[in-house]
């Protein structure tokens, strides 16, 4: 175990004020939080997503939406539509019940304690403590998955996961400083990321290279130790391109399912086998294309065939969206990769 728990928060803190990424929903190190709803949005955002990829989308969102207020007013189909590409749709949901909640129950002031943070929409234990320690300087232990892995290092936490969180917190929450704990979750995130990475971390970069007991053992990447993973079960469908004019067919899917309130591409139904023709939206001559697409969600794996048409036919209710405008629409990347391979995408992902 490291020997000087109370010195690790100060090195790393010290090697954080030198070595801080600027990303737009920060404030630099040792200075008062940015804008609490700025915290918020950026947590919600980057849960299982990388910064790469919410930076754009951040700075999209905060300049058409930049605050409870607006967010809370929001059409619930446009935020639907600016989120994608983000994945997990369901967290866009309940931003948009979390804006409307703040504005209706505090006023528009996202509330400051962990606990009454956990009582709104869509956040959860890690996104309260997050949002507690970095909006408003509370003590609280962040656990994201660089955090966790940093922790389990140091700390040579031998339990696999997911049990072992419970071990990872308590190390965690024995060096959370107060005050400056929001700048240390920060401080390890980013450690996380530049040099105590997943695979072959840069242990002689670290700050914490002679406190860390992971490193001592002559193996710090097998830190933190992970249960075998089990494997996704696999689930079939066809996705339907009905083309007429130079406009394709687009429904909006249940708002309560799987890519809820997204606008999509017309699918059958998903199953254990194939559905072929199933769940067709109109009654015409469709081809099935001698190519799938794959897409793997969180809980199962998608391989979908395609099946295209053309002229309007008896479609079901739907929108006739221009081919050449697809990026407009807010497809999720499942129907995406089904119009690229159909070289019909013009604007990227």
């Amino acid at each position: 175990m490291p020997a000087k728990r109370s010195s690790i928060a100060d090195k790393l803190l010290a090697w954080y004020d030198v070595n801080a990424r600027a990303l737009p929903w920060r404030a630099p190190p040792g200075t008062p939080a940015p804008d609490p709803y700025r915290v918020w949005l950026s947590e919600i955002m980057l849960q299982q997503t990388t910064v790469a990829t919410v930076r754009p989308k951040f700075e999209a969102f905060t300049a058409r939406w930049p605050d409870f207020a607006s967010f809370a007013a929001a059409d619930e189909a446009e935020v639907m539509a600016a989120w994608a590409g983000l994945g997990y749709y369901a967290r866009a949901r309940n931003l948009i019940a979390c804006a409307r909640a703040v504005v209706a129950e505090y006023g528009g002031r996202l509330p400051d304690t962990e606990a009454a943070l956990r009582t709104l929409p869509g956040i959860g234990d890690y996104s309260a403590a997050a949002i507690a320690s970095i909006a408003f300087g509370r003590r609280a232990v962040a656990l994201d998955a660089n955090v966790e892995r940093v922790v389990a290092r140091l700390f040579a936490i031998s339990e696999p996961l997911p049990a072992g969180r419970k071990a990872i917190r308590q190390a965690a929450e024995s060096i959370a400083p107060d005050p400056r704990s929001g700048d240390l979750w920060q401080a390890m995130m980013d450690l996380g990321q530049a040099i105590c990475t997943a695979k072959a971390p840069k242990c002689l970069l670290c700050p914490l290279a002679d406190d860390c007991a992971g490193r001592a053992t002559g193996a710090p990447e097998t830190y933190p130790v992970k249960a075998p993973k089990r494997a996704r079960p696999q689930r079939y469908g066809t996705l339907f391109w009905l083309e007429h004019d130079g406009r394709v067919l687009l429904v909006r899917r249940p708002s309560n399912g799987l890519l809820g309130g997204m606008r999509a591409l017309p699918t059958g139904p998903w199953g254990d086998a194939p559905p072929g023709l199933a769940g067709a939206p109109a009654a015409a001559d469709w081809t099935m294309r001698n190519t799938t697409i794959t897409h793997v969600f969180t809980h199962f794996r998608l391989t979908c065939a395609l099946a295209v048409a053309h002229g309007e036919g008896h479609a079901a209710a739907g929108e006739w969206w221009p081919i050449g405008d697809l990026g407009a629409a807010g497809l999720p990347t499942i129907f995406l990769k089904a119009a690229r391979v159909l070289g019909r995408e013009e604007c990227g992902d």
